[in-house]
């Protein structure tokens, strides 16, 4: 009985250990270092209406704020990137739809103390 347990615990480990490190499902590809004109070529989603499926997500849209709005290639995905401040919740949505579907790929919530690392990141590596 003990081997089953182990075997099914082992079993377990693996697979989600490969589902996070799945790559994200995504429909366009850019080649790395693919410039920001060639990646507006390449969306097939404009970012007014990527904007609309991350703000269609929120429960109440009215009171949501987006602060910032970028396309770019992200782990190998084109995608709209968007932070958005809700009313009343500390830090913002970070939302991230599809270039080529519009669908919305990750929505979490990052804290203030999250959101200012991530900027500090972002301007030490365009540094």
């Amino acid at each position: 009985m003990k081997r089953i347990t182990r075997f099914t615990w082992m079993f377990l480990v693996a697979v989600t250990l490969t589902a996070s490190a799945a790559p994200r499902t995504c429909t366009i590809h850019p080649k790395k270092g693919a410039a920001r004109e060639e990646l507006a070529a390449m969306a097939k989603v404009n970012q007014a209406d990527a904007q609309k499926a991350a703000l269609a997500t929120l429960k109440d849209p009215s009171k949501a704020t987006v602060k910032s709005a970028e396309l770019e290639a992200e782990r190998g995905c084109l995608l709209y990137s968007f932070d958005i401040a809700v009313a009343g919740m500390a830090g913002v949505q970070e939302m991230q739809i599809d270039a080529g579907t519009g669908k919305v790929l990750s929505n979490k919530h990052e804290t203030p103390k999250a959101e200012a690392a991530e900027k500090a990141k972002d301007k030490a590596k365009a540094n």
